[in-house]
């Protein structure tokens, strides 16, 4: 074949890849939602004259371009293999493989964010918390980094300046309750960031042992497959699915779950969740912003209010049988500053601050 020729099949193949994806951008659908990286999609921008000259049309436009491009996720899992196989790169846009798990990035230590956090906390203990006998305890539970960035080459936050930044500011006014050393890799999910609750005996103990119970269920444990977590989708990297389990017997399956904001009560687990976009939310139904768990079988009076992320979640279940009722406070979804509005205090609570590294470097959500 000449040069010539050459060129001009170059230049055909060109122009007809352009038409082809152009017709395919103009005749897709719309998309709002991307199951595979849980996030609601860009939309077509308004237009207007004014948008349009004044240049505030087209980032909107760019963000909806690329997020509703014609196979998307097709294109994201070629770009992370070319990333990770042909290049040698070790992450795909901060995502990665290690050991079996899939982890993300999360470097450095955010300090504004983290002293964010902790100024949260603190006014929750002294508006709430300030007067009466209460027991307040806070934790803090470690990303997946914490247990594979060394393996897999990869930075890491700066963990013991996380937990000696908030003892300095927190010591003097709670308990800290380290749970770093009752956990492993293994006690976390491969597809996702959250831990298994089937693992989190170790954790349990370690807590109890702070807080002053020392309850010892025997559970039955249940598993629902396939799962994929968070990752899996988010990182576009390869990856199998996984089964994931809950624990349950008869104390904790004639618990009632209560939603302040819905007003509905329901059971601890919520199966119907496991088919939908987050089967993690089979845990209380996912994030909510106060539920409260009641348990008849334990006829004390005490009572735990816990202020929580998604973690949260799968552990609660796990300290109710201590209790008669624990509450789960997740301040992402209420103001701090309106607690009394929803909690009736007695004076005498057990109050833990239980959060991820993952939501106390990055705490702008919490209010």
């Amino acid at each position: 074949m000449t040069d010539k020729l050459k060129h001009i099949a170059v230049t055909v193949s060109f122009l007809v890849l352009t038409v082809v994806i152009s017709l395919l951008c103009l005749t897709h659908k719309s998309i709002a939602v991307s199951d595979s990286e849980r996030r609601p999609l860009a939309q077509m921008p308004d237009y207007s004259a004014d948008k349009l000259f004044s240049g505030n049309y087209f980032p909107g436009f760019e963000s909806y371009t690329v997020d509703q491009f014609p196979l998307r996720d097709t294109f994201r899992s070629l770009k992370a293999f070319i990333h990770t196989k042909l290049l040698g790169r070790d992450d795909n846009n901060g995502y990665y493989q290690a050991d079996g798990y899939l982890g993300k990035t999360d470097y450095p230590l955010n300090e504004e964010s983290l002293s964010h956090a902790i100024d949260r906390i603190q006014f929750i203990r002294e508006k709430y918390f300030g007067s009466g006998s209460h027991n307040i305890y806070y934790s803090v539970i470690p990303d997946k980094n914490y247990f594979l960035a060394e393996s897999a080459g990869r930075p890491s936050m700066d963990y013991e300046k996380l937990t000696q930044t908030m003892e300095n500011r927190l010591g003097s006014s709670m308990t800290y309750v380290d749970i770093f050393d009752a956990l492993t890799i293994e006690d976390y999910y491969k597809t996702d960031t959250h831990w298994r609750q089937d693992r989190l005996e170790n954790v349990v103990q370690t807590l109890g042992n702070a807080m002053g119970f020392q309850n010892k269920p025997e559970y039955t444990v249940r598993e629902l497959y396939p799962f994929y977590g968070v990752y899996s989708g988010q990182s576009a990297l390869p990856s199998k699915p996984e089964s994931i389990y809950y624990l349950t017997n008869a104390v904790l399956e004639n618990c009632a779950v209560y939603n302040t904001e819905t007003g509905k009560t329901g059971p601890i687990y919520d199966l119907d969740r496991f088919d939908g976009q987050d089967p993690y939310e089979i845990f209380l139904s996912g994030s909510q912003a106060i539920l409260t768990i009641q348990n008849p079988a334990n006829t004390s009076g005490d009572r735990l209010i816990l202020f929580r992320d998604s973690f949260g979640s799968s552990i609660a279940p796990l300290l109710v049988e201590a209790y008669s009722e624990v509450v789960l406070v997740d301040i992402r979804y209420v103001s701090s500053a309106l607690l009394d509005r929803f909690l009736e205090l007695t004076g005498e609570e057990d109050v833990l601050f239980l959060y991820s590294t993952l939501v106390l470097n990055n705490s702008s959500a919490l209010k």
